[in-house]
């Protein structure tokens, strides 16, 4: 499982628009070297077109709103115990506070997984997620921001030791069965991981945040880094949603 693991990282990077642009622009400058004109400009054009593409909001949007618009905001109406609040990116850097060690995508993934807490009676929250390369899991930072927001330690529940959404998946279905729950996630995660949930036979409730799409994106527009950074989120998720479509 390790191997698969990282190994399925190191090729999505190549697959992800920043890696297949290195990679085609490190080709094209190899053709360079070897004085092979034509295959260098080809390549070279290649991997300014796919940035420029990339960075290019409406195009940026366009991948994200197909992703995003799948599933809407949750209506805080369902009575239901467990939400489970999905990992995402934390670093331990003491000399910041608990808001920012957690990054932007999970801090807005504990808020709204907080909101809904506060407002079904009885439910719990259910937090996953691995350590990385800090000392402290992802799990265990989430749970005490969710602490920091109000939240009792008896209504939380937490394993450290999934790495992905598989993982994930199987811990929550030895909880909750069957039975239906809240999936807190970024909307553009959302799709990926109603999918995987309920081939694994659980009963998601669909509660998106973290939303990317932007309704006012403008057709003439020049490249933006953020532009950028939607079509790598975005890529990411169409790639899962291969992946998952071949290992059936």
């Amino acid at each position: 499982m390790e191997l698969e693991f990282f190994l399925k990282k190191f090729v999505t990077f190549f697959v992800e628009p920043l890696g297949m642009v290195l990679s085609l622009f490190v080709i094209g400058i190899y053709f360079v070297f070897t004085n092979k004109i034509n295959f260098a400009k080809l390549f070279l054009g290649l991997s300014f077109g796919l940035l420029l593409l990339f960075s290019y909001q409406p195009f940026s949007n366009f991948l994200v709103k197909n992703l995003e618009n799948q599933y809407l905001k949750y209506d805080y109406k369902q009575q239901v115990k467990y939400i489970h609040v999905l990992g995402s990116s934390h670093n331990t850097d003491n000399s910041q506070p608990i808001s920012s060690n957690i990054g932007d995508s999970g801090t807005k993934r504990i808020l709204e997984g907080v909101i809904i807490h506060f407002r079904t009676p009885g439910s719990k929250l259910i937090f996953t997620g691995f350590k990385g390369e800090t000392e402290i899991s992802n799990a265990e930072m989430n749970a005490k921001l969710a602490i920091a927001l109000g939240v009792k330690e008896e209504n939380i529940i937490i394993n450290s030791k999934p790495k992905d959404t598989q993982e994930e998946a199987v811990f929550v279905k030895s909880i909750v069965g069957n039975e239906a729950f809240v999936l807190v996630t970024s909307a553009t995660h959302m799709p990926r991981s109603i999918k995987l949930f309920k081939t694994l036979g659980l009963n998601p409730v669909a509660a998106p945040t973290d939303f990317h799409k932007d309704e006012s994106a403008k057709f003439f527009t020049a490249p933006r880094i953020i532009a950028l950074e939607n079509s790598k989120m975005a890529t990411h998720e169409y790639i899962g949603i291969f992946w998952s479509m071949l290992k059936k």
